[in-house]
């Protein structure tokens, strides 16, 4: 099952559906089970979580997860079950399904993304606490949990901006502990579900929409800018001017973090690979005193110090 072609609609995360406990747009449509799991029809893929069927070019999908289940191993839950074994694919696809998912896990979109945020913050706090435990659902908490500290560990002081944030885990978690940060990413949509989440959380963050290759920000703007698994998700013609905005920006430090892939996975929206090597060759060309790490994935820390 692939997406359909031509332009699609941007994904709004916050709009109500038809009906509590249903995502609709014009690719999928997503509800929860309420009550005892149906016989499967026929033609329906079955896994453990979901059951999924397709009428011409849009797909319905069903689950059986609460709000208080759903947290970001949603990601894992998806990958495993319906994109790896290849029943389904395509980045646009998964991020649709991941949405309908979670809005239709409560009566209002609000209120499932608060749940999912409060989960998901919770669940790192739980998987740094408890490195390896095998309570780490299907894992993708579990994986980005460690990168979370080790940023954490590479941080000059004061002020930081992280650029394509996603769903802003990381900058709620910095901004939590007292600094000053602002959160960007090229999607609107993803910077305005951040804002309403950091806004029901009580974490004071500052969000904006944003290209990591023209960033609006003047130079030496923030103490600390973060591309953390930003450039996999760029062209490589892009990625250099990435690298190179992300410094302009920074006064005193700027910290890269990539996955060390054979081939870019295309389930996570991956474009390209990074190496070891391409990190250092963007350190060389800073001009700028950098190490290069490998720690769960590659890295790249440049000290611009102004």
């Amino acid at each position: 099952m692939t997406t359909p072609p031509g332009e699609l609609a941007v994904i709004d995360a916050l709009r109500p559906g038809p009906e509590a406990g249903v995502y609709r747009d014009e690719v999928v449509s997503v509800r929860a089970w309420r009550g005892p799991r149906p016989r499967r029809q026929l033609g329906t893929i079955r896994t453990r979580h979901f059951d999924v069927h397709r009428e011409g070019h849009h797909v319905h999908l069903v689950h059986c997860l609460r709000a208080e289940q759903i947290d970001d191993d949603l990601s894992g839950l998806l990958a495993e079950e319906l994109f790896q074994p290849g029943w389904l694919r395509g980045p646009d696809l998964f991020e649709r399904l991941f949405t309908g998912v979670v809005v239709s896990s409560a009566p209002d979109p609000e209120q499932a993304w608060a749940a999912f945020y409060r989960n998901t913050l919770r669940h790192v706090e739980q998987a740094l606490e408890r490195p390896g435990s095998t309570a780490a659902g299907h894992g993708t908490v579990a994986e980005y949990a460690p990168v979370y500290r080790f940023v954490e560990q590479q941080l000059a002081r004061g002020s930081v901006l992280e650029v394509g944030c996603c769903f802003g885990f990381l900058s709620l978690r910095l901004a939590a502990t007292g600094r000053d940060v602002t959160a960007s990413d090229l999607s609107a949509g993803t910077v305005t579900l951040l804002s309403a989440a950091a806004s029901r959380l009580k974490v004071p963050l500052t969000t904006r929409a944003a290209d990591a290759t023209r960033l609006p920000w003047a130079d030496e703007t923030a103490d600390n800018v973060l591309l953390i698994h930003l450039l996999e998700h760029i062209e490589p013609s892009l990625g250099d001017r990435a690298v190179a905005e992300a410094i302009r920006v920074a006064r005193r430090r700027v910290v890269i973090a990539v996955p060390l892939e054979d081939e870019p996975d295309e389930t996570w929206g991956h474009v390209r690979t990074v190496s070891l090597d391409d990190l250092a060759a963007w350190g060389e060309a800073s001009g700028h005193p950098h190490r290069v790490v490998e720690h769960h994935g590659g890295w790249l820390v440049i000290d611009t110090d102004r």
